[in-house]
């Protein structure tokens, strides 16, 4: 498997989410889910809402921090930019995207996967865990997105 580099940005600029409110930055790192209270319903980005027939019309979710590990439902590379808004640099490096099914909630969660990785390192039903990187920067703030990256050891592993 590919050595990874470390997750940390090299930069001295101030990191931020490239959107607030999917993900935190704690250590460890959560997607920030919504879920239906009294159901097993889970949603992510948590205002996605609204896709259990069986709950009440326009109950409000809660906030819950979703499962930090999964399996690889799927995987894919992407061999030429992404529309908008994806921010572009150039030259474009193709991305390594991984469909990940959230342990507890078994929902699937699309994101990158770390840099250093290509699709021959990947398999369906992996195990992988969140990490943050960066996703892009310009000249004030490296812009922060989730990723994919193979899991440690069940046993050094945090708790969810």
């Amino acid at each position: 498997m590919t050595v990874l580099p470390t997750l940390q940005a090299v930069s001295t600029k101030p990191q931020l989410p490239a959107v607030d409110g999917l993900f935190t930055t704690d250590d460890p790192p959560h997607l920030i889910g919504g879920k239906v209270p009294g159901r097993e319903s889970y949603f992510f980005p948590k205002h996605l809402g609204g896709g259990d027939p069986h709950a009440e019309p326009g109950a409000e979710l809660e906030e819950v921090a979703l499962s930090r590990r999964g399996k690889v439902w799927s995987f894919t590379n992407s061999a030429y930019p992404p529309p908008p808004p994806f921010v572009v640099t150039e030259p474009y490096e193709p991305v390594v995207i991984a469909a990940v099914e959230l342990e507890a909630e078994k929902m699937v969660v699309l994101g990158q996967v770390v840099d250093g990785l290509t699709v021959d390192d990947l398999e369906v039903g992996m195990e992988m865990e969140l990490a943050v990187g960066p996703l892009y920067e310009d000249d004030d703030n490296v812009y922060l997105t989730w990723k994919w990256k193979p899991a440690e050891p069940e046993a050094a592993a945090e708790s969810n």
